[in-house]
C-alpha cells in the first residue's frame, strides 16, 4: 500500500462522486439540487468539447513524429512546418498534463536516479545528448514498504519512495546525428527523429532512468566480482592442467624464432618440440580447453545480461499504462475530469457559503471540506478553477428579451474587497447553456 507524503492538487474521486457528495451535503433544496445537476451536466459537456479540440491539435501534428504511425500525410511538412508541428504537440502535451494536476519532474531527481540504485541493482546510463527534448511529469509522491529477498529465505523490509504515476515524452535527434556518431541505425532500439511518450505507474524514484527508451544497463561492480571471482577460480586448475602443452607450444615458437637457448630453461623434451605431431596435438588440446572455458564464461556473461534485461522488461511491462498516441488520449480524459471537478467544487462552495469568500478562504474551505467528508488531504489549486469560471461568459436574457444588445457576463466576478461573487443557479445555467449553444459557428470553433 502506497502512503502519500505530500499533498497534491489531484482529486482522487470521479466527477460523479464529487457531484453526489455535493448533493448529499444538504445545502441545496430539491429545486436547487436539480438546477445544480443540470449546471454540472452542461459544464462537463463543455469541457469534453473543449479538450476534444486539444486532442485534434495533437492528432494532426503528431503524425510525422509517431513511431507507430500507419498513415502518412499527403504532402510531407517543410522544415518550418515540421518544427512548428513539434512545438504544437509539446505545448499541447504540457497543457493537458498540467491540467490533469501532474507536476514537472525536477532534473535533479533524474541525476540522482542515474547515480543511485533502488530496487533493480543495475548500472545504468542514459545519453541525454541523443534527445532534441525530453519532458517528464509525475503525480503521487509517496512511499511503500516492500519485502526484498537478500539471501536464500531471508527477506528484508525496505521503504522505497515512488511516483504513483509518471509520464515521459522524448524526441530523438534526426538520423544524421547518429550516423555522425558511427551508430548503425538498424541496431538502435528507437527510430531517430520520432517522439516517444510513455505512461507508467508505481515507479521507484531512483529507478526513473529505466523508463527512458535509450537506457543502457550493465552489471554493477558487485555483480562483476561475483561473476569474475568464480571464473578466476575455475581458470587456475585449467591452466595447471594445460601447462605442459602450453610449455611445449611456447618452446616450438622459440625454436621457430631461432632462440634455442631459451628453450632449455622451459624444461621440455627437445625431441617432442622438433616433432610436428606432439606440437600439433598440444596446440589443439590447448585451443579446445581454453576455447571451451572462454565460451562457457562468455555464455554465463550473456545469460547474466539477459537476466538483467528480463528484470527491467518485466518491471516496466507490468507497470506500463499506455504509450505514444494512447497516452495523449488518456491525458485528455484525465485533464477533462480534473478541470470539471475543480470548477464544480469552486462553484458549489461559493454558492453555498453564507458569507462572501476570498480566493484564499475558498481554497481553505474546499480543502477542509474534502478532508472532513472523505478523509482526503489535497492541496487545492484555487487559481485554476477561478480563472475558468471567469472565462466562461454568456448572455442572461428573459423570455421576451432579444439578445442583440445583451452583454456577455462571466460566471465569476470580484467585489471591491476581492471576494468572489458567482451567478445564482438560474443565471449560471443560462450562461453555460449559451456557451454550449454557441460552441459551433460557421466561421469555426470558438472557445
Amino acid at each position: 500500500m502506497a502512503v502519500s507524503e505530500n499533498r497534491e492538487a489531484f482529486i482522487p474521486y470521479t466527477r460523479s462522486d464529487i457531484i453526489k457528495l455535493c448533493l448529499q451535503d444538504g445545502q441545496l433544496d430539491e429545486a436547487d439540487a436539480k438546477k445544480f445537476q443540470d449546471f454540472c451536466q452542461i459544464l462537463i459537456a463543455y469541457y469534453h468539447f473543449r479538450f476534444h479540440k486539444t486532442l485534434e491539435v495533437i492528432k494532426d501534428n503528431y503524425i510525422p513524429f509517431n513511431p507507430n504511425a500507419d498513415i502518412q500525410p499527403i504532402t510531407p511538412p517543410t522544415f518550418e512546418q515540421y518544427d512548428d508541428m513539434e512545438l504544437k504537440v509539446v505545448e499541447a502535451f504540457g497543457h493537458i498534463v498540467e491540467r490533469a494536476n501532474y507536476i514537472l519532474l525536477p532534473e535533479s531527481i533524474l541525476k540522482r536516479s542515474l547515480a543511485t540504485k533502488s530496487l533493480i541493482e543495475l548500472k545504468t546510463q542514459v545519453n541525454f545528448e541523443e534527445f532534441d527534448r525530453f519532458i517528464c511529469y509525475y503525480r503521487g509522491d509517496s512511499y511503500k514498504n516492500i519485502s526484498v529477498k537478500k539471501f536464500f529465505f531471508w527477506q528484508e523490509q525496505k521503504k522505497i519512495d515512488i511516483f504513483e504515476r509518471i509520464v515521459l515524452l522524448v524526441k530523438f535527434k534526426e538520423a544524421a546525428y547518429f550516423l555522425g556518431k558511427k551508430n548503425k541505425i538498424q541496431q538502435l532500439k528507437f527510430i531517430p527523429g520520432k517522439m516517444y511518450v510513455y505512461f507508467y505507474k508505481n515507479i521507484p524514484k531512483l529507478d526513473v532512468d529505466l523508463i527512458f527508451p535509450n537506457v543502457k544497463t550493465s552489471m554493477t561492480w558487485k555483480d562483476r566480482l561475483l561473476f569474475g571471482i568464480p571464473a578466476i577460480g575455475a581458470a587456475i586448475p585449467l591452466i595447471l592442467r594445460t601447462l605442459p602443452n602450453l610449455l611445449l607450444l611456447l618452446a616450438a615458437i622459440l625454436i621457430v624464432l631461432n632462440v634455442p637457448f631459451l628453450v632449455e630453461s622451459l624444461d621440455v623434451e627437445l625431441d617432442k618440440v622438433r616433432d610436428f605431431m606432439p606440437v600439433l596435438v598440444a596446440t589443439l588440446s590447448l585451443a579446445i580447453a581454453l576455447g571451451g572455458f572462454a565460451f562457457k564464461q562468455y555464455t554465463n556473461y550473456k545469460n547474466k545480461k539477459i537476466q538483467f534485461q528480463k528484470l527491467v522488461t518485466d518491471t516496466l511491462f507490468f507497470k506500463s499504462l499506455a504509450n505514444n498516441t494512447s497516452v495523449f488520449q488518456m491525458f485528455i480524459e484525465l485533464a477533462e475530469e480534473e478541470e470539471s471537478k475543480e470548477v464544480i467544487l469552486a462553484y458549489y462552495h461559493l454558492l453555498t457559503s453564507p458569507t462572501p469568500l476570498s480566493p484564499q478562504q475558498l481554497d481553505s474551505r474546499i480543502e477542509t471540506w474534502m478532508e472532513n467528508k472523505l478523509g482526503t488531504k489535497i492541496n487545492f489549486d484555487i487559481q485554476g478553477p477561478l480563472s475558468n469560471l471567469e472565462d466562461i461568459r454568456g448572455q442572461v436574457t428573459q423570455n421576451s428579451e432579444t439578445t442583440d444588445n445583451v452583454p456577455e457576463i462571466p460566471l465569476l466576478t470580484y467585489d471591491r474587497q476581492g471576494a468572489c461573487q458567482i451567478l445564482p443557479l438560474d443565471d449560471a445555467k443560462a450562461v453555460i447553456d449559451y456557451v454550449w449553444d454557441n460552441a459551433f459557428r460557421y466561421n469555426g470553433i470558438i472557445l
